[in-house]
């Protein structure tokens, strides 16, 4: 189920928005409240709204004053009541992406914004910014498309990570793979999820040393010992405050979170 929905009412209404100054409007009009108590109140004149309130602390009904609607947000506040009602509904909502598949379980369309989720049931899937959606099928029975990440190598890898774990694919390629480059300490770098995919030392927390794995292939070794990666930006380091690569200084990258 989608939780979000987006509140109409639309009719002849008087508009009252209150702030310093107090502005007073009457027409017909459609007054738009978003998931996020956004108030859009739209009149026939124009692209732009005729009163607005972004994100209000608190969207409710004074019916007691006659106002179908108000919507407070510290000193501001909005009211909207309505003479006569040509309607007022709720209608479910979710965010709008690219079209990227199917949905396996409602057939639904599945669309990338901010992750994937399915327009119809609203199932969601958390997917790496820098991820290609491909229209290959995962090979299980899930039905779901397969998504290329490039993290040291280019994974080929299910949208459902409880299917097909990237972590699992990241961790079996390159656990261990790396020496832990401080001075005294003997141990191998080890893939660990904290909060997005790093590689981090064995012997934490004798030992914090730790790394997030870039968006890119690993294609050498850099001058310090840890790995250099090929990213959409350039050759880098492992370590993104490294200044050894091909002996010039690097500027520090952000890497997209998994």
């Amino acid at each position: 189920m989608i939780d979000d929905a987006i509140r109409v009412l639309a009719g002849d209404c008087t508009v009252i928005a209150e702030d310093a100054d107090r502005e007073e409007y009457r027409g017909r009009v459609t007054t738009i409240v978003k998931p996020d108590n956004t108030v859009l109140v739209h009149d026939s004149d124009g692209y732009q709204p005729v009163a607005w309130l972004t994100r209000a602390d608190s969207v409710s009904s004074d019916r007691a004053n006659d106002f179908t609607l108000v919507a407070k947000k510290d000193t501001q506040t909005l009211r909207i009541a309505a003479h006569d009602q040509d309607g007022f509904a709720h209608y479910p909502a979710s965010a709008a992406g690219t079209p990227v598949g199917r949905c396996p379980d409602c057939d639904g369309a599945l669309v990338r914004s901010n992750g994937v989720h399915c327009v119809g049931c609203g199932d969601r899937y958390g997917v790496p910014r820098d991820a290609t959606i491909r229209e290959e099928q995962c090979d299980c029975d899930c039905g779901l498309p397969r998504m290329r990440v490039e993290r040291g190598l280019a994974f080929n890898v299910c949208l459902d990570r409880s299917c097909e774990s990237l972590d699992d694919a990241v961790r079996e390629a390159f656990d261990r793979e790396w020496a832990c480059p401080e001075s005294n300490c003997d141990g191998d770098l080890r893939i660990l999820r904290r909060g997005g995919l790093i590689a981090g030392c064995e012997h934490y927390p004798d030992c914090d040393t730790g790394f997030a794995v870039p968006a890119g292939v690993v294609d050498g070794e850099c001058g310090c010992g840890l790995p250099t990666f090929e990213t959409r930006s350039g050759t880098r380091c492992l370590d993104a405050t490294c200044k050894e690569v091909l002996g010039e200084p690097l500027e520090a990258e952000s890497t997209a979170r998994d």
